[in-house]
């Protein structure tokens, strides 16, 4: 993942699903951090990642 750092992860079977996961996105963003939630279907995980500057910039 390129331009990504991984903040937390989170099991994708886990009993609430994604939702553990966007509760601890959200807190990050209310810090002031642009952290989303991506799934990484190779490890079967939920990732709250923040993209780097230039990986934002590249996007937009």
């Amino acid at each position: 993942m390129n331009g990504r750092t991984v903040l937390e992860r989170f099991p994708a079977g886990g009993p609430r699903g994604s939702w553990p996961a966007e509760e601890f996105a959200q807190a990050r963003r209310l810090e002031g951090q642009q952290a989303e939630v991506v799934m990484d279907l190779a490890s079967d995980m939920f990732l709250v990642i923040v993209r780097s500057a230039g990986a934002a910039d590249a996007v937009a």
